[in-house]
């Protein structure tokens, strides 16, 4: 017998043979495993798979045909309503289709080095690129990447821009057999004369003119590089209206798409090292968008691409803009066709009929911006974005680089409110906590200083004042130490809640004088919130969207409750403080037209005086009214309003509020009152008392002041008597000079916001 018979006529133990004569479950289980998944059936199922995705792409190549152009690549306008259904505008498309032959060599490659640099090698498809796509559309990712310049033009020209599986697969057996039976040249042509480059031109002629005022056959190769650019996003990248990051990217991206000419030498290094970048040329607005037409279009097509991504339906902002754009949408604007009118008269009247550029020069760098928006709905009713859509670009409604100054002051007292915080002595914040309202007093966290000493407005101190009193008059001091009570991510949190963008800013205590940047939609949504009870109110341009082949469901504009009714209810009793006894009184508060109407608000003034604000409310109607100083030439910087319209200084309580109470009273047609569910602030009886806290800064050994305070000046001696000064000097304390019997008297310095006691002060100073 030989040993291998021998072996197998050993009887099996161990692992072999278990007892009886039978394996273990495990083994059996085991073994039943392998032979369900052995290599030969997973080697085999994979190469039938393969097979059978191979059979059904030749099916496809087979029965997709190369299409005509698509509906939307022939283009048409889009339509836009006021609210009441009455045409506004149309919009055209400017395209003006070019031979290739009419575009230099290099431009040419400068759009194939941007964005498919083996295009004139391969066979019209990136199989890499397009399977993450398809990867990326079924796990409901989005963004695609990686299709070749042959793709693009299928995707723009024979297709539409949906996002699915269907069409993704349309995409690439057209490509292919496009790249078959056209040249590469007819296909960049179709690329660059298909492609949307913003500013509404389609296709490189249109670009080059919109851009550089150029035709196509003039363009640089700088500016083509730009316009290449540009092609991964349009609006993000434009110049003109690009954020700091936004000019960053681009930029970046125009040397990107010039070191890969280098690379694939379509260009001589020593030439690409002397490239500058090639800003722009500003904007020119479109026929038919005059006045503040091209502003309401403008930023209805910014809030429906914007949703268009929040939806899915487009995967990015570049998509967005293309479906946008490639027209037959019908938009229905919650403009109110009368108020909007009423609006640009307000503004026509109390601002611009009294600016004189010929007289004084800095009258040409003054920009409004204001926004109107129904608290109960959230619709925007009225919008003035500057003097004019084909003079200045930018919507100044809608620009977010300027800012708000004390107009943030009640988000933090509605932050107080909601945390239910305390000051630095353990005493609740209410309207009527007293706190020390002296300028530049150092701001302190648990007897520590946290290095910030703000000063006042002309430096104005006040001494111990209540809350209400601060807001009334906008003291920085208080608001400063009441953000550090508080605490700063509490503030930013709650500023964020009410809708203003605070994700990405700092929660430091320079943010308490309004030091970030806003825009007057923000600022109005902001205060639509609190005049709603606390209610999240999204200012919404849009009323309706409707387009032949897509539907888009916008959201509800009123949200959940984001802080407490006590919250904002509190705020707004507080804020009619500020009409009634405040920095807005001349405005609005002796205003022939109010009639009785129960306002609140609160002003705003930079204090290198670039931005006034005033955002004031009704319980029916909210209205955020932003004034800018914006260099009248390019590149248009930010710049100083001293001496605008013949004022010595432009404050929130001279020009934006007679905009703001022009406009109000005048569309107003009932009088109402504020429903409050509160026992603070203006709007209701005040306590008999304020409440008893020592202020932040002082220490446990200051005696509390006895003596009457007067507007003598910090310098002066107790001994002295209080001379007659003017209302802006600082309060201290001093002996009484009267006689007991008398009633003590207390004056606070005047606010420099507040354009009715600037005048007292001026007419004063004089007569000394």
């Amino acid at each position: 017998m030989g040993r291998a018979e021998r072996r197998r006529a050993q009887p099996r133990g161990g692992r072999r043979g278990a007892p009886g004569g039978r394996r273990s479950s495990a083994a059996a289980g085991h073994t039943g495993i392998r032979r369900l998944f052995t290599w030969k059936k997973i080697v085999g199922t994979f190469f039938g798979l393969c097979l059978l995705g191979m059979g059904a792409f030749v099916v496809l190549y087979m029965v997709i045909d190369i299409p005509e152009g698509n509906a939307d690549a022939k283009r048409q306008g889009n339509v836009y309503k006021y609210s009441d259904g009455t045409i506004m505008a149309r919009s055209g498309f400017n395209r003006e289709v070019v031979d290739l032959a009419n575009v230099s060599k290099p431009v040419q490659r400068a759009f194939v080095a941007a964005e498919n640099k083996t295009f004139y090698k391969d066979a019209g498809v990136d199989l890499k690129g397009t399977a993450r796509g398809l990867f990326n559309t079924l796990s409901g990712k989005g963004a695609q990447g990686g299709s070749t310049i042959t793709q693009q033009y299928v995707k723009n020209y024979y297709l539409t821009q949906d996002r699915t599986v269907t069409r993704k697969l349309k995409e690439l057996v057209i490509s292919l057999k496009l790249d078959r039976e056209k040249s590469k040249d007819h296909i960049l042509a179709g690329y660059i004369n298909t492609s949307y480059y913003g500013r509404g031109a389609y296709g490189i002629q249109a670009a080059a003119q919109a851009y550089y005022r150029v035709d196509a056959e003039d363009l640089t190769v700088e500016q083509g590089a730009y316009l290449a650019a540009l092609l991964q996003a349009p609006s993000q990248y434009d110049w003109a209206v690009a954020t700091e990051d936004g000019r960053k990217l681009v930029r970046n991206r125009w040397n990107y798409v010039l070191d890969n000419m280098v690379e694939e030498d379509w260009l001589d290094r020593s030439e690409r090292s002397g490239m500058t970048f090639p800003v722009p040329k500003e904007p020119k607005g479109a026929p038919g968008m005059a006045g503040q037409t091209g502003y309401l279009v403008d930023a209805a097509d910014a809030a429906l691409k914007k949703q268009l991504v929040a939806d899915g339906t487009a995967e990015d902002a570049g998509q967005a803009d293309a479906l946008v754009d490639a027209g037959g949408w019908t938009l229905t604007l919650n403009i109110d066709k009368k108020k909007q009118a009423a609006l640009e008269k307000a503004v026509r009247a109390r601002l611009t009929d009294r600016l004189d550029p010929k007289e004084r020069e800095v009258d040409a760098d003054v920009q409004a911006g204001a926004v109107s928006v129904n608290p109960k709905t959230g619709a925007v009713v009225a919008m003035y974005g500057g003097v004019d859509y084909l003079k200045h670009f930018t919507n100044n409604a809608t620009r977010a680089d300027y800012q708000p100054a004390s107009t943030f002051k009640p988000v933090i007292l509605a932050a107080a409110v909601e945390e239910r915080a305390e000051t630095q002595d353990g005493v609740p914040i209410t309207a009527s906590t007293l706190y020390d309202g002296t300028s530049e007093r150092p701001v302190v966290d648990g007897g520590r200083e946290v290095g910030f000493a703000p000063e006042n407005e002309d430096d104005g101190n006040y001494g111990d004042i209540t809350v209400q009193t601060a807001m009334n008059k906008s003291v920085n001091s208080v608001f400063a130490q009441m953000g550090i009570d508080v605490g700063m991510e509490k503030v930013m949190e709650t500023a964020g809640k009410l809708g203003m963008d605070a994700e990405d800013l700092q929660a430091v205590p320079a943010q308490t004088l309004g030091s970030m940047g806003a825009s007057p939609l923000e600022m109005a949504g902001v205060y639509a919130t609190l005049d709603n009870h606390g209610r999240k109110t999204t200012p919404t341009i849009i009323k309706s969207a409707e387009h032949r082949v897509r539907t888009v469901t916008l959201p509800d504009a009123i949200g959940e409750q984001v802080i407490s009714r006590e919250a904002a209810d509190t705020v707004t009793s507080v804020l009619t403080g500020v009409v009634d006894d405040g920095t807005a009184r001349a405005a609005v508060r002796d205003n022939p037209l109010r009639d009785g109407q129960q306002v609140a608000g609160k002003t705003g003034t930079s204090d290198d005086n670039k931005s006034a604000w005033f955002t004031g409310y009704t319980p029916d109607l909210v209205t955020s009214v932003g004034l800018f100083g914006e260099d009248d030439e390019p590149p248009h910087k930010q710049v100083q309003m001293y001496g605008a319209g013949g004022e010595e200084r432009v404050n929130g309580g001279g020009f934006p509020a007679q905009i703001w109470a022009a406009y109000t009273f005048g569309v107003t047609k009932e009088t109402s009152e504020f429903d409050l569910e509160t026992n603070q602030g203006a709007a209701v009886e005040p306590p008999s008392t304020p409440s008893a806290t020592q202020s932040p800064s002082q220490t446990p050994s200051q005696e509390p002041a006895t003596e009457e305070p007067t507007t003598a000046p910090p310098s002066q001696t107790p001994s002295q008597t209080p001379p007659t000064q003017p209302p802006s000097q600082t309060p201290t304390t001093q002996p009484p000079t009267q006689p007991p019997t008398d009633p003590p008297t207390f004056e606070l310095p005047g606010d420099p916001d507040d354009p009715e006691q600037q005048q007292q002060q001026q007419q004063q100073q004089r007569q000394e």
